[in-house]
């Protein structure tokens, strides 16, 4: 379980991190990312984890670690999707979040606990003293742990395998997933080149000579 669960957050990673990219690169709106989760909404009808919502905290998932590549899979992997979505929701400082993703997982704590750890201030009571945190898994009879083995998404992506191998399912989920993007990608700058040309050929009535 462990193993299915990192890899639903490192694809949800690899999802942020394409929807960052072609925003920059392709200028997409906000409004891009409500058709998206129509779009994979539509391809994987049986999921439920293609919301509008979901797919924003993916994006910002890749754009809280962008300058973190290898923390995700060594330690934001290692929690169940509800922690990550905590971790965003309450933390926009980049040590503060690393410290408190770290301390969850050493020490297995639920999403309940991580979020009481948060408010409460833990890190500034112990005065950001270093982590515990070492490069072991949490372990199995912990809080963090079980909340794993509860996780929809987890549960979701796992039932679509059918003797499929894991690799190979997460090469055709990421396959399917950066089709649609390419599509999407292809639909808007077609939108904006078929605006440009409207423009083109509607010039402005000049104005009367004074």
């Amino acid at each position: 379980m462990r193993a299915a669960n990192a890899e639903v957050v490192e694809l949800y990673w690899s999802i942020g991190q394409d929807i960052v990219e072609r925003q920059e690169r392709l200028g997409w709106g906000s409004k891009v990312i409500p058709q998206l989760a129509e779009d994979l909404r539509r391809e994987f009808p049986d999921q439920t984890g293609w919301s509008s919502r979901n797919l924003q905290y993916m994006k910002a998932m890749a754009e809280a670690w962008a300058d973190e590549p290898e923390f995700v899979p060594q330690v934001v992997a290692q929690m169940p999707w509800g922690h990550v979505r905590t971790l965003l929701d309450k933390l926009s400082d980049v040590e503060q979040r690393d410290w408190y993703a770290r301390e969850t997982v050493a020490n297995g704590w639920s999403r309940a606990v991580l979020a009481f750890q948060i408010q409460s201030g833990l890190r500034e009571r112990l005065g950001a003293a270093p982590s515990n945190f070492a490069a072991t898994l949490p372990p199995p009879d912990s809080d963090l742990a079980q909340e794993m083995t509860k996780d929809p998404y987890v549960f979701q992506h796992a039932g679509l395998a059918h003797g499929m191998a894991e690799r190979d399912l997460e090469q055709a989920l990421i396959d399917r997933i950066q089709d649609t993007l390419l599509e999407l990608g292809r639909g808007i700058e077609l939108a904006h080149q078929k605006a440009l040309h409207a423009g083109a050929a509607s010039p402005a009535e000049e104005q009367p000579a004074d």
